[in-house]
């Protein structure tokens, strides 16, 4: 193949991942634009305000009642964060972790992105884990990315070579060249999906357990442009 863009389309049409400003979604809502709109658009997916903060809502979710917080940065939503309402003891909330992670795995819409093992082993002391060696307990997975777009695609990882190859060596690519437009390829769907994170921990409040999840736009996280 003498055309670089040719072989990066074909690796994304090979993929079919592409979205162009794709975000994270909670419950079919991106996690993006005002507080504002986001509350409103809860309240019709059956969640309430607090009675003791209206910018906290309460409902159910994956057959759990859960606090849901807004979180913001720069006027725009970049985390939705759910926090069970009922607590459980270390037994109870090693089954709900383990449950959450064998649901997602389960899940076409979500992917992994570690080979390590995320659920957590009958026999570990809880407890003691988490007071004495400050052990968390998480577990992370990214939501799959939606649209195809390989054209665009395509003229961003080549926008990005061209930093390092000119015009001519792109036209005519030698093996290392069209090997790094593959990999840059790779780099940039990775980057896509890390964009796209949803993750859970487990909490602990006055000898309790609960689960708090984390559905986050990582687009619109701080990243120091205020400093």
């Amino acid at each position: 193949m003498k055309n670089l863009l040719t072989v990066v389309m074909l690796f994304v049409f090979s993929t079919a991942l592409y979205a162009q400003k794709d975000v994270t979604k909670f419950l079919g809502i991106p996690v993006d634009g005002t507080k504002t709109a986001m509350i409103q658009k809860l309240k019709a997916k059956g969640f309430t305000p607090s009675t003791w903060d209206k910018n906290i809502l309460e409902g159910e979710f994956n057959g759990f009642d859960v606090n849901v917080h807004i979180v913001t940065n720069n006027n725009k939503v970049w985390r939705i964060m759910l926090a069970d309402k009922i607590t459980q003891d270390e037994t109870g909330i090693k089954i709900r972790f383990n449950e959450l992670c064998r649901q997602f795995e389960n899940n076409k819409k979500y992917k992994s992105m570690t080979d390590k093992e995320q659920t957590i082993p009958d026999d570990e002391d809880l407890s003691y884990e988490m007071t004495v060696n400050n052990k968390r307990y998480e577990a992370v997975y990214y939501q799959q990315l939606e649209i195809t777009d390989s054209i665009a695609f395509a003229k961003e990882v080549r926008s990005n070579l061209l930093s390092e190859y000119t015009e001519e060596q792109l036209a005519n690519p030698s093996d290392e060249i069209k090997q790094e437009g593959l990999e840059a390829t790779v780099l940039y769907l990775m980057d896509l999906c890390l964009k796209k994170t949803v993750w859970f921990k487990i909490a602990k409040h006055a000898g309790e357990y609960y689960i708090t999840m984390y559905y986050d736009n990582e687009y619109n996280h701080a990243d120091g442009e205020d400093l």
